[in-house]
């Protein structure tokens, strides 16, 4: 993370990795093909604590949603660097993809469902809601986390389930 917050992936070198990590390189290739494959264990790790936090909550009321933000924002707020470097503009990371990915399936089986919406509308309903949420989050992170992970939670629940008209 520390490399990635400098420069381009492709311009890091296991070499660097190991040097800064005080290993040596055959203990890198112990574990690691190379720094993509290490970039993507590190996301994996992160999409699958995400997964957990997502599965323990259901949606079926508006409170339990709140709280299930919540505690996803304090993850990403105790993974916070590395979160905003995965999710850095600059990053050729796949990270945010797999964010929404994730994301887009949990809230396609458990809150579209609410709305009783067709497949086709739900896709598309997912994406927006799942895309501008990243981007809140996002925006969230590099103001230093100007708002409680409560606050935000509120705050983009009631984005998704009121909308304009009740701001």
């Amino acid at each position: 993370m520390t490399l990635l917050r400098k420069k381009q992936l492709s311009t890091i070198t296991v070499k660097e990795i190991c040097e800064l990590a005080d290993i040596n390189r055959s203990t890198f290739y112990a574990h690691y093909a190379d720094q993509y494959d290490l970039l993507t264990q590190i996301e994996d790790e992160i999409i699958e604590d995400m997964n957990t936090y997502l599965t323990t909550y259901r949606f079926e009321h508006e409170a339990e949603a709140i709280k299930m933000t919540e505690k996803l924002l304090e993850y990403f707020a105790s993974k916070l660097d590395e979160c905003k470097t995965l999710l850095s503009e600059h990053s050729e990371s796949s990270f945010q993809q797999k964010v929404m990915k994730v994301t887009q399936r949990f809230i396609l089986k458990n809150w579209i469902n609410m709305y009783e919406l067709d497949d086709a509308v739900s896709e598309y309903l997912s994406s927006f809601i799942v895309s501008g949420g990243i981007q809140a989050i996002k925006m969230w992170m590099y103001n230093d986390m100007d708002k409680s992970p409560k606050e935000m939670a509120e705050l983009i629940n009631k984005f998704v389930h009121k909308g304009l008209s009740n701001m």
